[in-house]
């Protein structure tokens, strides 16, 4: 899976001669936590939610409230903005752009083409449109848990079982721990009890996992 099979096309942007505060006013009409600024139609930063409330003053600063008022008017994106954004391409895969954020600390990563911005990836797009639909969150259906039965000729013999049983498997994953090696399986049915019990008589250890719907 690629990049550009998630990423958000319609990118709400900014110049960089935008008001602060007109800023914050434009995120909390469209419910967004960030906003690339373009500047003759290259990307030249990028300003969050913390980055407005950084360059808020506090309450312990020393100007009256008219003071503070008229600073916050003539102060800029520019000046509070990040300039060294970590951006990905279309065609850079979901793998690579994960591993990209997680080492730079980012909660998303503008998606540009020779500096255009063609989209925006965040963390909620790959949970929402990438783990949910891999793990079945939200969707109802009995989860059991195969303890030891994540490796191969395990895994096979319990997929045996589930074939005869005639039920349909929705998700099918393994947690990642290699001490474990663990087999969860996700119904698309509540009824798994005679399922369940035919795996005990082969000798397996077998439990409902807990999940929300």
């Amino acid at each position: 899976m690629l990049v550009k099979d998630i990423m958000v096309y319609n990118v709400i942007t900014i110049p960089s001669d935008t008001y602060v505060l007109d800023a914050e006013r434009i995120m909390e009409f469209h419910r967004i936590g960030r906003l690339p600024v373009i500047d003759k139609g290259k990307l030249v930063g990028l300003v969050t939610k913390d980055d407005l409330l950084k360059a808020s003053p506090s309450s312990t600063t020393p100007y009256n409230q008219r003071q503070l008022f008229y600073l916050m008017s003539k102060l800029t994106v520019k000046e509070i903005m990040k300039t060294n954004v970590v951006t990905v391409t279309p065609d850079t895969t979901i793998e690579k752009a994960v591993a990209l954020a997680q080492k730079n600390r980012v909660g998303c990563l503008p998606v540009v083409d020779d500096g255009r911005v063609l989209g925006i990836i965040t963390t909620n797009d790959v949970f929402y449109k990438i783990l949910n639909p891999l793990l079945g969150i939200g969707e109802a259906g009995k989860r059991i848990i195969i303890y030891g039965a994540g490796a191969r000729e395990e895994s096979q013999k319990v997929m045996e079982q589930v074939i005869k049983s005639g039920l349909k498997v929705k998700t099918c994953w393994t947690p990642p721990d290699p001490h474990k090696n663990d087999l969860v399986l996700h119904f698309d049915t509540d009824d798994v009890t005679a399922l369940t019990a035919e795996l005990k008589a082969l000798g397996y250890e077998v439990a409902i996992r807990e999940h929300t719907a």
